[in-house]
């Protein structure tokens, strides 16, 4: 009896221990954690733009010049045929989701009513002296929409009697930023930098209390300057990019107005305490005033801007000056047009995007949902590959044609970002023949090849990252208007 009771109890737990694990909850694989520092929402918004757009005018804009005195007549500024809804529109066709005014140069004319001065619209004929720039281009955005609106307020003022004194200037300043940032509705940029004449008298800017005014204002608001905090300038005014950029970077070795600081701002620092990623500010003539006497770059000098700021891993700011009608030069728009079907055209259609997709290995396995086919689906930024911890150096993915080859001469590596910047070197193979080396990634790298290559199998390694690297999107498209002057390449290899 005691046996028979025995041998039941050892069948039922048989039973027992085969039915735990169908019942037993399979939980999804974690997340890897990110790599501090991270961007803020705002920062991720912005840095998803990659083009956005600075609209230079002013006085400037009527006397033929960049600086200007400050002794400026108020009476010159008549831009006649002014549309804000034809700059806004112009900008919408580029894709451009975010316009920069310049509500005030160094001139110190200002392109809205202030109260606290009388050295703007409201001295001019421009609408019998009620015209407000800044209102104009802020309600065609709202009409337009999907247009956000940033502005730069100069922190050098040529023609205000209180510049050069500390507290009083400052006090006139941070007035106007008040004005700016209370009455125009959202604003999502604001432009500060340190230019200033060697014979401008003696200021001491008080950024830090600016800064302070402005996030409690616009509390979803980018702040651009030599030192950030939230975005940084990166460090030329060509639309130039270092090779190696990083968003990361210690603000504690900045300062507004530095000079020396220049190749630190473009590169950026992988040991970076503080996420500022580099904006590259450029002008789409060779002034940043519009100028009778000139015409836009040339597409091919646009396309190889693009390719050294948006394809590293920053934001191209275009500069598109309005002309002394108060519209931007029909030149220009054609220019514009031309720059945006070229892009479309490269990166409309991803030529990997119907092959397999293998990697070195991945996190949780295959079905962890951190595959390498992440890479070839539509988001770039919370859908990535995440190979398994450990083997570091020897992470790789591998794209195989499915039918046919490979034809292009672009290549495109982007990371999740928002888990924070991590690639330090990577390669890139074409059916086992190096074509393309780099350091980082970033929101965006691309690759443009001195020659086609035809190829079946395509493989990025990832030579060195901080902590485990993470792949978001990987794209190789056909660029049919040539390789730029002066690009370091041989045999379709790319730095």
């Amino acid at each position: 009896m005691a046996k028979s009771l025995y041998l039941l109890c050892i069948s039922a737990l048989v039973q027992l221990l085969e039915f735990i694990p169908s019942c037993m909850t399979q939980f999804a694989t974690t997340p890897p954690l990110p790599v501090l520092p991270i961007p803020t929402a705002s920062q991720l918004k912005w840095q998803q733009r990659e083009i956005i757009m600075f609209f230079h005018f002013g006085m400037n804009t009527f006397t033929d010049s960049e600086w200007g005195t400050g002794q400026e007549n108020p009476n010159l500024f008549n831009p006649t045929g002014l549309d804000a809804r034809q700059w806004v529109s112009t900008a919408a066709e580029v894709g451009v989701s975010l316009v920069i005014l310049t509500a005030k140069h160094h001139d110190g004319f200002c392109l809205w009513p202030s109260k606290y001065t009388d050295h703007s619209v409201v001295s001019s004929p421009w609408k019998n002296g009620h015209g407000d720039v800044v209102r104009d281009l802020t309600n065609a955005a709202k009409a337009q929409g999907n247009i956000d609106v940033g502005l730069y307020l100069s922190p050098w003022d040529r023609h205000d009697q209180r510049y050069g004194k500390n507290q009083e200037y400052n006090e006139y300043y941070l007035a106007q930023l008040q004005e700016l940032l209370k009455q125009y509705g959202v604003i999502q940029e604001i432009w500060f930098d340190g230019a200033k004449g060697e014979d401008a008298p003696n200021m001491s800017y008080y950024f830090e209390e600016w800064f302070e005014m402005v996030k409690e204002l616009q509390s979803s608001i980018n702040i651009f300057s030599d030192a950030g905090p939230d975005v940084r300038w990166v460090g030329n005014e060509n639309g130039f990019a270092g090779n190696t950029s990083w968003s990361t970077i210690n603000r504690t070795l900045l300062s507004i107005g530095n000079g020396d600081n220049v190749g630190y701002l473009n590169t950026g620092d992988p040991q970076g305490t503080d996420w500022v990623p580099p904006e590259c500010d450029v002008s789409i003539r060779p002034g940043w005033f519009w100028h009778a006497s000139e015409q836009p770059k040339e597409l091919s000098q646009l396309l190889e801007i693009y390719y050294n700021s948006v394809g590293r891993n920053c934001v191209l700011l275009f500069n598109v000056p309005p002309n002394s009608t108060g519209l931007i030069s029909e030149t220009d728009v054609q220019r514009l047009m031309e720059f945006k079907k070229a892009i479309d055209t490269t990166f409309s259609t991803n030529l990997a995007e119907k092959s397999s997709v293998d990697a070195s290995s991945q996190r949780g396995g295959q079905n962890g949902g951190f595959g390498p086919e992440n890479v070839l689906d539509d988001d770039n930024l919370w859908t990535y590959w995440a190979p398994g911890e450990g083997a570091a150096g020897q992470h790789w993915i591998e794209i195989k044609a499915v039918s046919g080859g490979l034809r292009f001469n672009v290549i495109r590596i982007q990371e999740p970002i928002g888990l924070g910047q991590r690639i330090i070197g990577h390669e890139v193979y074409a059916d086992g023949k190096l074509i393309a080396e780099g350091t980082t990634v970033g929101h965006k790298r691309l690759h443009r090849l001195g020659d086609v290559v035809e190829a079946t199998v395509v493989k990025v390694k990832i030579l060195e990252s901080k902590g485990v690297p993470l792949l978001s999107s990987f794209g190789l498209h056909f660029d049919p208007f040539g390789q730029p002057n002066g690009t370091s390449v041989y045999k379709g290899l790319s730095y």
